[in-house]
């Protein structure tokens, strides 16, 4: 076909069928070139139809190839092709050389015990990196420890002022009524908010005895979200500590380079006068952002007192990962495989030095991490700055039940109540796994296999995963500890009964599989199976975990279907062996989903 113009781009679906009669694919591009070639979308399906019979690539997987009104091109799997083709062709990217990715999650202030907002954004940042390696990328996990902030000056004060008289198993549930009680205090004595000033002072400064406590406050409290966060599957490769930022000279460097640039300026007048600031294009005045006063602080990088902002901080960092700022830390290792930057440490060439740099933040922080690209662009560094993703979420709230069952008021009658550290409201993350395991555990009626508390841990795990990520979760104890419906345990259940269903059979892979004469429910089975490459493809491209959530749903769905209505044990002859290796291939891609959204894929349960 000739008549288009090479500059112009054609948006072209290609779409999934919701009628098996109608093929496994489905293309439009036909009644996208109609226009532009000036003949009938029927024509044009025609020609497309015609090429694709001779192309090698289309004739090894399809069947046929039909064009039908108005202009589709609809394309029928050969699934005795597709079953040569996927046994010889693992559907992981093992091999292939791809760019490194540096992942950075979690983040959590290390100031108290971690609730179920904060292990959203780890789930999905685990998730993130699990997508990636099994698409072929290298990645590299950071977690950034911001222990110069206010929350953990907070706590020290609170330390030094407020009583904890319970009774407490971990240091992180006393740091969580630590910090609760000295924001009650600030409000009763405002005095008290010159001691944290001082506190953080002595952070920054790092030595003496407040710096002394802050670390151990801050490594002890880190230990603990790490051990919880392992019950996930959530593991880290480096730990990165603010105040190593500010100590190595990473926003000297910084600095250094910025000041080449006509965007970084230091105030003269104004209520910003004496800070240093990231001019936006074509603002005159960081007061036209007098609307946005948390956009205008997010501009300052530097206050006029000199104390630098956590946007400098960040900004230090990223040109760092990106490998571009000049500078390197020192490592030491914190735990087994777990790095953390250390001035004393030892150095490390292959950590950092990203090619594309994705941070698991909430969309509160979309204009600081704005910021951070305008900063690499205005330095020069555009491919990095376009290499930046910020993969943004909506934050978990409270049903007005669960908020009320945390002594919550809720007079208000609001559909969601926030979550707030301040107050001392949220829903701990050990204190949900226990409730969880508490209910697995009664509704087990077998105790073989996994133990109730792993199942407890990927429950929640694809609860906090199966939302799109724009999705504000409204968090309801009693709806996020079902264990029926689109659940997780609804998942490690069907691949449980996979793997006992080819165990009784005794299933021999080797005997030769004839996909012929197949019932609707063995044939959409198997398309479900067949779009698993491209449903993984498509999650890495888009960093959206719940794509691969509604995959494996829809996926263990079709094969309690199947299983219901096809006999496979009691099946006889070809029809037998075709189930069960139906079954098998759904047992082996259930089990790559589940390794990719970090959930077990437990052989009985």
């Amino acid at each position: 076909m000739t008549g288009t113009r090479q500059s112009e781009r054609i948006d072209v679906a290609v779409e999934h069928p919701a009628n098996p009669q109608h093929g496994e694919y489905s293309v439009n591009i036909a009644m996208k070139l109609a226009k532009q070639l000036k003949k009938p979308p029927l024509v044009i399906a025609g020609e497309i139809k015609e090429r694709l019979h001779r192309h090698p690539a289309i004739a090894a997987l399809f069947g046929r190839v039909e064009a039908v009104a108005p202009g589709f091109v609809n394309l029928y799997l050969d699934f005795g092709k597709w079953a040569t083709f996927v046994e010889g062709n693992p559907s992981k990217a093992a091999g292939e050389i791809r760019e490194k990715a540096v992942i950075e999650h979690t983040s959590i202030n290390p100031n108290k015990s971690a609730h179920i907002g904060h292990l959203r954004n780890s789930c999905i940042g685990d998730t993130l990196a699990r997508m990636m390696r099994s698409a072929g990328y290298p990645v590299e996990v950071h977690n950034y420890i911001d222990d110069l902030g206010n929350q953990l000056a907070d706590t020290l004060v609170g330390m030094r002022h407020t009583p904890a008289d319970g009774t407490y198993s971990r240091f992180g549930d006393f740091c969580w009524d630590t910090y609760a009680g000295i924001n009650k205090a600030y409000k009763q004595n405002p005095e008290l908010q010159q001691e944290r000033t001082e506190v953080l002072h002595d952070l920054e400064q790092g030595t003496g005895g407040t710096a002394w406590l802050g670390l151990l406050v801050a490594e002890r409290i880190v230990r603990e979200h790490l051990e919880e966060m392992k019950q996930f599957g959530i593991e880290y490769d480096v730990l990165v500590w603010e105040s190593v930022i500010v100590r190595v000279g990473f926003w000297t460097q910084a600095f250094e380079l910025l000041s080449t640039t006509p965007v970084f300026r230091q105030e003269t007048e104004g209520k910003l006068a004496g800070c240093w600031i990231l001019k936006q294009a074509g603002d005159d005045s960081c007061e036209s952002d007098a609307d946005h006063p948390d956009h205008q602080a997010d501009k300052v990088l530097v206050r006029s007192n000199g104390v630098l902002t956590y946007t400098a901080k960040d900004i230090a960092y990223h040109l760092w990962k990106f490998g571009v700022l000049g500078k390197d830390f020192r490592y030491r290792k914190f735990a087994d495989k777990l790095w953390s930057t250390h001035e004393g440490g030892i150095r490390k060439k292959r950590i950092g030095h990203a090619d594309t740099v994705i941070n698991v933040i909430d969309h509160r922080q979309e204009y600081p991490q704005a910021m951070i690209k305008q900063a690499l662009q205005a330095l020069g560094f555009d491919g990095q700055a376009e290499r930046l993703r910020h993969v943004g979420y909506g934050v978990v709230s409270l049903s007005p039940a669960t908020a009320e069952g945390l002594g919550v008021d809720i007079s208000e009658g609001r559909a969601s109540y926030p979550m707030s550290g301040r107050q001392g409201i949220g829903v701990k993350i050990t204190d949900l796994l226990d409730r969880m395991e508490q209910i697995i555990e009664e509704k087990r009626s077998r105790k073989a296999g996994l133990s109730s508390r792993s199942i407890a841990a990927a429950s929640i795990r694809y609860y906090l995963l199966r939302f799109h990520l724009q999705t504000e979760i409204v968090f309801d104890f009693d709806q996020a500890t079902e264990v029926s419906g689109n659940t997780g345990v609804y998942l490690l259940y069907s691949y449980a009964r996979a793997c006992s269903l080819l165990e009784k059979a005794g299933y021999d892979q080797s005997e030769t599989v004839r996909l012929g004469g197949l019932t609707d429910q063995e044939r959409g089975l198997l398309r479900q199976l067949a779009y698993w490459p491209e449903t993984l493809h498509a999650a890495v491209e888009e960093l959206s975990p719940n794509r691969l959530c509604a995959y494996a749903y829809e996926l263990t769905t079709l094969f309690s279907h199947f299983y219901a209505t096809c006999p496979i044990l009691k099946a006889e002859g070809s029809t037998r062996n075709v189930r069960l290796w139906l079954t098998l291939r759904f047992k082996e891609t259930l089990k790559e989903v589940l390794d990719v959204l970090g959930l077990p894929a437990p052989e009985n349960m």
